[in-house]
């Protein structure tokens, strides 16, 4: 993987420069988590969490074990950071679990839906064929989103509160 950005165009017009997190990014986290609101922080990390703390941080960057991917969105023109973005396989190789957090200022101009696509692009280029996220069945924007991309929604098992969003992205 290159440490090169990859820029992206959002269908609002909105330039991205998407490159991978690292571990020297936990500033850079701590803000932008900072602007995600807090009914977002609970969706992405399904708990009551007001703000991340180091453990979380230290997850959102990459993993030796070459499993994770971890990446961080800016704004093309002000440099500040919009997104993160992460997906960790499983060990075999299969399947890809996906999640995706956006300023509460970046909400509703496409970012949400340029860097699922982007991280669909990244599992299928590791040989994954199957991309999941675990979502809050309240979480109805990200799960019509995900709709809208071609994942399927299924119950998750032994959790009412919970749904399984999945994309096939290959036959495996």
């Amino acid at each position: 993987m290159s440490n090169n950005p990859t820029h992206l165009v959002t269908r609002s017009g909105l330039e991205l420069s998407v490159r991978p997190a690292g571990a020297q990014d936990g500033p850079i986290l701590t803000q932008l988590f900072h602007h995600v609101s807090h009914e977002d922080l609970r969706f992405r990390f399904l708990s009551g969490l007001n703000e991340i703390g180091p453990e979380q941080l230290r997850a959102l960057t990459p993993i030796d074990d070459g499993n994770a991917l971890s990446f961080l969105a800016f704004d093309a023109e002000s440099g500040a950071a919009v997104a993160s973005a992460m997906l960790v396989s499983d060990a075999a190789g299969e399947r890809g679990e996906v999640a995706i957090s956006v300023d509460a200022d970046y909400r509703h101009r496409g970012v949400g839906w340029t860097l699922l696509s982007f991280m669909a692009d990244q599992a299928e280029a590791r040989g994954l064929s199957i991309i999941e996220s675990i979502e809050s069945r309240a979480n109805v924007a990200a799960i019509e989103l995900e709709r809208d991309m071609g994942f399927t929604v299924e119950e998750y098992p032994g959790d009412s509160t919970l749904v399984l969003v999945r994309k096939t992205l290959r036959a495996g």
